[in-house]
């Protein structure tokens, strides 16, 4: 049955099922809310209800799982159903595609049921690609649904957020990214402790962190960073290394160097609370002699600027600064900045 998938945002569930009840489905939605909380996988959901041929009787806005259009839509390859997102080697969402998916609006519906898009990355649409879709947007072909996913309304271009009905979608409470993440196979303890509280209410963030050689890449930046003589030329080059084996893909070595300074962050949050005189958490127990010998470094001013810089290098990912300016830069910083040892 359609909607079992989604957990945590049942309310939306509930807010779509009442608009299309009294006909009031807008033909466009910006979905905005912190990456991994589900936006794809509702949107994907949404779609289906729509599309369905045979909803089951008595519910509203539901898919039944069974009909051709849902078959189609599971399989991606449904000819009213699009899904469009940036190319993982490019900056910005390309106005080819946009052409692309404006021109198959243009042409009737296939099976009769309207037509359906997801945008992702809509965070990325450039000037040429918004103006490219503005007019389609402007003026939809009769049921039309069109619905966009991005991080926040201050990231889109204030002629699309005006076009479209916003939804937010909140980070998950604990319990839940707990339910989603025990789902996917990770086993009550230590590591799914460790997962929940660093997800940020994201169960995506949090199985892109389950990752062992994450943990391990983590750990060898502590002993480095923890040793009598650390090596600043070393450690980013291991950590270049590291993101390039990712694959050739930038933008998974990005994605791949995020992830690690997630780690690296939550590593000098336990080396504060420890200089605080606070217990290690139990997730963080197999490292304790590192964090303790970083704690007994380093004073509470050199601690946080050892998070601020983390902070900053993981910014500098996001705004595409190369890899290895970041990377030496944030090493050289943390063994050689302006640090105030006691």
């Amino acid at each position: 049955m359609s909607w079992t998938q989604i957990r945590g945002h049942e309310h939306l569930v509930g807010s779509f099922n009442r608009a299309v009840a009294r006909d009031r489905l807008a033909h466009a939605y910006l979905f905005v809310g912190p990456p991994g909380v589900g936006k794809s996988l509702f949107a994907h959901e949404l779609a289906k209800a729509i599309l369905c041929e045979t909803p089951p009787p008595g519910m509203v806005l539901a898919a039944c799982d069974r009909c051709d259009s849902c078959l189609l839509v599971r399989a991606g390859t449904h000819p009213d159903f699009f899904v469009v997102r940036r190319p993982e080697e490019g900056n910005e969402f390309p106005i080819g595609l946009m052409r692309e998916l404006c021109q198959n609006f243009t042409m009737t519906t296939a099976r009769g049921h309207g037509k359906v898009a997801i945008l992702e990355d809509a965070d990325d649409l450039n000037d040429a690609a918004a103006n490219c879709f503005l007019k389609t947007l402007e003026e939809p072909p009769p049921r039309s649904v069109f619905i966009l996913i991005g991080t926040s309304i201050e990231q889109q271009m204030a002629t699309i957020r005006s076009r479209c009905q916003v939804v937010r979608f909140a980070p998950l409470a604990e319990p839940v990214v707990r339910e989603v993440l025990k789902a996917q196979g990770i086993a009550e303890g230590d590591r799914l402790d460790r997962l929940v509280r660093l997800s940020g209410g994201s169960p995506g963030q949090a199985l892109a962190l389950a990752d062992d050689a994450l943990w391990e890449c983590r750990r060898t930046l502590l002993t480095g960073l923890a040793s009598a003589k650390p090596n600043s030329v070393s450690l980013a080059r291991g950590l270049v290394e590291f993101a390039e084996d990712a694959g050739k893909d930038t933008s998974l070595q990005r994605r791949r160097l995020m992830l690690v300074f997630r780690l690296l962050i939550e590593a000098m949050r336990e080396v504060l609370a420890i200089r605080a005189g606070a217990p290690v958490r139990p997730g963080a127990a197999d490292e304790q002699a590192l964090l303790a010998a970083l704690a007994g470094r380093a004073n509470f001013e050199t601690i946080c600027a050892w998070i601020d810089r983390c902070l900053a290098a993981e910014d500098q990912l996001g705004r595409y600064v190369p890899l290895g300016l970041v990377a030496e830069a944030l090493m050289d910083s943390l063994v050689h900045g302006s640090t105030v040892f006691v």
